[in-house]
């Protein structure tokens, strides 16, 4: 199939299992929530696909390639965090050019504008990151998430930091913008109004299991 593809993957943290026996499609320009708890598996399946979390066994598929053995940084997949994890000694324009730096500069600076225009920031490139609010940064770590291009974008619980009428506003946009970008995504919460919200398609983990 077109997309990602992950094949009874299982992670352990010492003798316990983490993520277990689990499968998963996500088609190439599919938006799919992960609904649970803290401490059900969903971070930890992130970063598993990512790139960055082993595997106990399991095969992570992109377009029926197998990625699993694959360096985190040759995959093409994007993790945003939480927290954005934006640079605070950058401007805006230089967080989200980070992971292009090595585009020509002129397809570089087309790019951040571009990507400011989506984000509804234009204008913002040379703000510092602590001149913000919090719904303004969220929206430069995504532009800086979505600004190389990724085969696949994996957030996890970008909003939760935020208050109640921010979240559901930038749930909306969150999913419009994924949408407009043709990026296909994984998006975990806890959040089941949040899941419905962005989402193409909704699945629920519990204790590392898909239910």
């Amino acid at each position: 199939m077109n997309g990602l593809e992950l094949q009874n993957i299982y992670v352990s943290y010492g003798d316990q299992w983490a993520v277990e026996d689990l499968s998963l499609t996500v088609g190439e320009k599919e938006i799919v929530a992960l609904l649970g708890p803290s401490g059900s598996g969903k971070s930890t399946l992130l970063r598993a696909v990512a790139g960055v979390e082993p595997l106990e066994s399991g095969k992570v598929l992109w377009n029926g390639q197998n990625f699993t053995e694959m360096p985190a940084h040759k995959r093409g997949f994007v993790l945003m965090f939480q927290d954005g994890q934006l640079f605070p000694n950058m401007s805006v324009a230089k967080n989200i050019a980070y992971g292009i730096a090595s585009w020509p500069r002129a397809e570089r600076e087309k790019r951040v504008e571009e990507l400011l225009e989506i984000v509804e920031l234009p204008g913002y490139g040379t703000r510092r990151v602590n001149e913000l609010s919090g719904g303004e940064a969220q929206r430069v770590a995504l532009a800086r998430s979505l600004a190389p291009r990724p085969r696949l974008l994996l957030l996890d619980e970008p909003l939760s930091a935020l208050d109640k009428a921010l979240r559901e506003r930038l749930a909306a946009f969150l999913g419009e913008t994924l949408r407009a970008s043709g990026t296909p995504a994984i998006f975990v919460t806890h959040d089941p109004e949040e899941a419905e919200a962005i989402a193409d398609r909704v699945e629920t983990l519990e204790c590392g299991k898909l239910r």
